[in-house]
């Protein structure tokens, strides 16, 4: 995990990962969202985080670019993309990544960090180990975090979680 310096365009598709992930905190949900970037610049896809508002624990923005790139991108394609996330993948969406070829992943937090922040909290703990993308999916360009947006997210993260608690 290395701070990485961005693009003024690639801050931009994380800027819009990062208001993905405010919309999902205004849905309810906890604020994750994702941006898929083909090679040439072009926002291919985008979702948020919608595991509360439809009740299933898969239903993470990162696992709904995987299956819409499998869907719809040649496997050249795929890997040449990159994924703009506010926070850096789960295991499952880490390995849905990797199963699907896609390329690099730009995050604006670690899940260490979100790990972190969590236990400072007191908010239940994950049933999945928390483990780097890199880890889950050897070979993958990974890069992050972004404090700035970093910190951002902190704030959504403890809104959603004092919100949920109370």
């Amino acid at each position: 995990m290395s701070t990485v310096e961005l693009t003024g365009a690639e801050h931009q598709h994380l800027e819009r990962a990062v208001g993905l992930a405010a919309e999902a905190l205004r849905a309810g949900d906890a604020p994750f969202g994702s941006v898929l970037v083909s090679a040439e610049g072009q926002i291919l896809a985008e979702d948020r985080n919608r595991v509360n508002s439809l009740g299933d624990s898969t239903r993470h923005p990162e696992f709904e670019l995987a299956r819409w790139a499998a869907e719809h991108l040649t496997a050249d394609r795929r890997a040449e993309a990159t994924v703009f996330t506010s926070g850096e993948h789960c295991p499952m969406c880490s390995a849905a990544h990797g199963w699907v070829g896609l390329g690099r992943i730009v995050y604006a937090h670690s899940a260490t960090q979100l790990t972190q922040w969590l236990t400072e909290l007191g908010a239940l703990s994950s049933p999945v180990r928390s483990l780097a993308a890199s880890d889950v999916v050897p070979g993958l360009v990974v890069q992050g975090p972004v404090p700035a947006l970093a910190e951002r997210l902190r704030e959504m993260h403890r809104t959603f979680h004092l919100t949920s608690l109370g």
